[in-house]
């Protein structure tokens, strides 16, 4: 037993597996042998699941109080506490974007590690399905010939040496040959079951293959694209896509502990199985090969005995004395039966087809194939296989914590959100450069082409300093009234019209400075009457 761990050594990473606690839903601890078949067994790996979902709840029950102490901690903040938070949203939209692009980087790297390690593990079993295969074919091709061409000329053989007895000897010392080789062939194992059990367990791990790495794949995409649109709504301030973004969130959350679970199992019942995989190979194939054929396969040594040497020993022997015959009978009863010399030389050549036969058997035989195809599976399983499941593993765990950052700083963000709408909505509606005004004026297209108050007024001023312009009264043209209407009423575009002797736009009007400027409107248009209308 520990010379087959030269070959084979099982990785660190599954004894640190195989160590973990194995214990039943009666929280009983139970072998960590691999014992797929054992409730007990099923009952450890489902154990650990429910750890993971055990995680779950307590990341959601964090992330409850969490919401629920920002919800009803609602105190009036400071522009510092303002700038604090939203620095702190900032830069846990950061964090959370970073873990997450590792965490995809990790996912792809483990998912791609754990396809190639299966894709191993199938290549060798269609490696090992096919030598068994050949060896079924060869086997039955042999003892067919055998059975029905070789009896078929011995019996015309036997009709046409009737008179001689000596050569009716010869013909039922062949047929004792013959009898010889179908017994030893058949005291082979019977190949077909084990053929046929390789070939659905390789097509059934493929199968569960494909879809596994499909499904992660998926969920990496679904995690990056999340990031990116939860990214893209706190730079927007988009509160519909936070929110939205906020529920996929979630759904991820669970994605990942659920994950998590299934690849904690799925690595620990691997690592079991990879500590000792020979005493679960020999526990399988008890009653259908023998146990010093699978030993000779499993471990190969050059200690151990080939136990198909002695009937491959005796096939070739029973076929050189049949050989020595037929030469024998050729030389010596063609010359006195002609007729002979066709089933004489039928039986050479089935002999000759049967010897080749028996050398592609024994290569076949040979332990140094199928032992390659066990190594290469285990290599690929235990080495390739259960690293990427830890990786995935990992991304889990690192997918879980990003999401986690995320799902607290989109409250924080939406409701800082709202703290600023509220901030609009106290603003002067009569202050005629309140955005506010700007996005209902902009949609009147009538007040796009007149002056504003300061170039009207400074242009008054330049014709006579000593009195000051007059704009219409109450009769004054629709387009004076109109450009009165747009001062107080806040047209939006009015501060960008160029001021004369200004370097920057004016400041809001208080109610004192309206009252004053309609005074002096209406001493204007009595000093110049309808002069200087618009």
């Amino acid at each position: 037993m520990s010379s087959a761990r030269v070959d084979y050594i099982a990785p660190w990473w599954t004894y640190w597996l195989h160590n973990f606690p194995h214990i039943n839903l009666r929280f009983q601890p139970i072998d960590n042998s691999f014992q797929p078949e054992e409730e007990n067994y099923q009952q450890s790996l489902i154990f650990l699941g429910c750890v993971a979902a055990a995680g779950l709840g307590l990341n959601l029950l964090c992330l409850a109080i969490y919401l629920s102490c920002l919800c009803c901690c609602r105190k009036d903040e400071e522009e510092e506490s303002k700038k604090t938070n939203s620095c702190c949203v900032t830069w846990s939209a950061v964090a959370a974007g970073l873990i997450t692009c590792v965490a995809v980087g990790v996912g792809f790297y483990g998912n791609s590690e754990t396809n190639d390690g299966v894709y191993q593990l199938t290549y060798s079993l269609y490696n090992a399905n096919h030598t068994l295969g050949g060896v079924d074919s060869l086997v039955t091709g042999t003892m067919g010939s055998m059975k029905n061409g070789l009896h078929q000329h011995l019996a015309r053989l036997d009709e046409i040496f009737a008179t001689r007895g000596d050569y009716v000897q010869t013909l039922q010392f062949m047929q004792q040959m013959a009898d010889n080789v179908i017994k030893q062939l058949l005291g082979l194992p019977d190949w077909e079951e084990a053929k046929v059990d390789l070939a659905s367990i390789a097509d059934q791990t493929a199968n569960i293959e494909y879809y596994r790495w499909l499904t992660y794949l998926l969920i990496l995409i679904l995690d990056l694209i999340i990031c990116l649109l939860a990214c893209l709504g706190l730079a927007k301030q988009s509160r519909w896509l936070l929110t939205t973004m906020m529920v996929f969130g979630v759904l991820t959350l669970v994605l990942s502990w659920t994950s998590l679970g299934a690849d904690l199992a799925t690595a620990v019942g691997t690592s079991d199985f990879c500590i000792a995989p020979d005493k679960y190979l020999m526990s399988q194939t008890k009653g259908i090969i023998g146990a010093d054929i699978v030993h000779y396969y499993l471990y190969c040594n050059q200690t151990l005995s080939n136990p198909f040497q002695r009937p491959l020993t005796i096939f070739q022997r029973s076929l050189t004395t049949m050989q020595i015959q037929i030469q024998g009978l050729l030389q010596f009863a063609v010359p006195l039966f002609p007729t002979a010399e066709r089933d004489l030389l039928g039986i050479q050549h089935l002999l000759n087809s049967s010897e080749a036969s028996l050398h592609q058997l024994t290569a076949l035989l040979d332990c140094r194939g199928l032992n390659k195809d066990y190594l290469d599976a285990m290599v690929g399983v235990c080495y390739d296989g259960v690293e990427g499941v830890l990786y995935l593993c990992l991304f889990s765990i690192l997918a879980a914590c990003a999401f986690t950052v995320m799902l607290c700083a989109i409250p924080r963000a939406w409701r800082q959100i709202a703290c600023r709408e509220r901030d609009y909505d106290d603003i002067d509606e009569e202050d005629p450069f309140n955005p506010r005004v700007r996005r209902i004026g902009s949609q009147n297209p009538n007040h796009t082409n007149m002056q504003s108050f300061c170039s009207y007024s400074s242009s008054m001023g330049s014709q006579n300093s000593l009195h000051p312009p007059a704009p219409a009264v109450s009769n004054a043209p629709m387009s004076e009234y109109m450009n009165q209407t747009a001062l107080f009423g806040g047209n939006p575009r009015y501060e960008n019209v160029p001021l004369i002797g200004r370097g920057s736009p004016p400041p809001s009007y208080s109610p004192s400075m309206r009252a004053t400027y309609l005074s002096m409107t209406e001493e204007q248009s009595r000093h110049f009457g309808n002069d200087f209308q618009a």
